[in-house]
């Protein structure tokens, strides 16, 4: 077994970068974890707050059941075609990785675009988050969601030009899975906030 001493200079380098690659990784999941936190605290805020409508509308005056769902399947879908896209990564299919990344952005696009629509006609309708406790909750916990997804769009395509330019090196390559990482995650957050803000506020 060789020892540091004996390695040649390429190798040092190569377990240098691998090492560099590892602490990335471990520092992007201690984000993760913090996010998670800032989102269990919204969560909890918005259950508190659900009841603090201080007379005005509630969820099942202004929820739409189709609509949250066509927002869910909009972000389900793009969570599938980043899976794809990260299988292409995967198989160093730069072409394919690149084409299921901007499949992946446009969908993402589209549940963003369809977030905006909510929230202005919400506020056209007098309730906008300063109405009530209820809404600042939901306007803080939706929006907050938003805001991560419009980011990750926007790191989606840093990442199709990376790739374009500079091909899927091992650097690219574990931005990429770093990324999938976030996407997923805003994946999961979406479906607690469609059974817990969404469903009961249209069925309650």
């Amino acid at each position: 077994m060789s020892t540091p001493a004996t390695l040649r200079p390429r190798d040092v380098k190569a377990a240098a970068a691998a090492e560099h690659v590892e602490d990335k990784a471990f520092g992007f999941w201690l984000y993760l974890m913090t996010d998670a936190v800032i989102f269990a605290l919204l969560f909890a805020t918005y259950v508190v707050m659900i009841v603090g409508t201080a007379g005005g509308p509630t969820g099942k005056d202004l929820f739409s059941l189709p609509h949250a769902f066509a927002e869910t399947m909009l972000l389900l879908f793009s969570s599938a075609t980043f899976g794809v896209a990260s299988v292409a990564a995967f198989e160093r299919r730069q072409r394919t990785t690149i084409f299921w990344l901007l499949v992946t952005a446009v969908l993402g696009l589209g549940f963003v675009a369809m977030e905006i629509w909510e929230f202005v006609g919400m506020i056209a309708q007098g309730a906008g988050p300063d109405r009530s406790g209820f809404l600042s909750a939901f306007f803080a916990l939706v929006g907050t969601h938003g805001l991560h997804v419009s980011v990750g769009i926007l790191c989606i395509i840093v990442m199709v030009v990376q790739i374009a330019v500079k091909g899927l090196t091992r650097p690219v390559a574990s931005r990429l899975s770093r990324l999938a990482l976030f996407w997923h995650f805003l994946d999961i957050v979406w479906i607690g906030i469609f059974s817990i803000v969404y469903l009961p506020g249209v069925l309650g």
